[in-house]
């Protein structure tokens, strides 16, 4: 199965989601704080279950200096904030998922197998190009100029499904079914995730692409 890294500070919500994990088949490495985490990673996790307030820090800083080193390892935010901008703060970060405390285990395992699924899935398409951005779907990578692009792993599969399907208006229910999977996810985590996707590609007038808003719909990407 898959290696999983536990960032929490509570003994008792870490270990009994560390049981809940191994029942489930995975190898999971415990951490009580960042600087714990960050030896962890030395063991390639394929995920990282984070909580946001540390004894020695916050999540979101520890993710975003993660994603800032090139790391793609899907991160999923497990805490107890639970208001829009807290979860607009990890998304921003460069988490893939955020679920909020307490959390019911089976949507738990549903938004883990959805992430490590869609980390395991490699799409052997030849590359793409949009203007200057290019995709590399075999090896999930993306370059701006020539120059990597660190995208999550969710933000990767958004662009990809996009491209995939060029001058269709995509509805956000669509997209989280095709990105997310058979989880709970609110529709406006699609926004969240396509605003980071333009900032990220550096879009400007001149490219020959853009991600348009269908209003009441969703998205569509436009080539051309």
């Amino acid at each position: 199965m898959s290696r999983i890294l536990i960032v929490e500070d509570d003994p008792n919500l870490r270990l009994a989601l560390a049981d809940n994990l191994d029942d489930e088949g995975h190898t999971v490495t415990e951490a009580a704080t960042l600087a714990a985490a960050d030896a962890a990673l030395a063991a390639a996790p394929d995920l990282i279950i984070l909580d946001i307030m540390l004894p020695d820090g916050d999540g979101y800083a520890w993710c975003r200096r993660l994603r800032a080193t090139g790391d793609t390892t899907p991160v999923l935010m497990l805490t107890a904030r639970t208001l829009e901008d807290d979860l607009v703060t990890g998304f921003d970060a460069g988490a893939d998922d955020y679920l909020a405390k307490p959390y019911r285990l089976r949507e738990l395992l549903a938004r883990i197998s959805a992430l490590l699924r869609r980390r395991g899935t490699l799409d052997a398409a030849a590359p793409d190009t949009l203007g200057r951005v290019a995709i590399d779907r075999a090896a999930r990578r993306v370059t701006l100029d020539g120059a990597p692009v660190a995208l999550t792993p969710t933000e990767y599969d958004l662009l990809a499904h996009l491209v995939a399907h060029p001058g269709r208006a995509l509805s956000r229910d669509e997209i989280l079914d095709a990105v997310w999977g058979e989880v709970i996810v609110d529709p406006r985590t699609v926004d969240n995730f396509v605003s980071a996707l333009k900032r990220k590609l550096d879009h400007r007038a001149g490219d020959p692409w853009r991600i348009t808003t269908v209003r009441g719909v969703g998205y569509r990407l436009d080539r051309g």
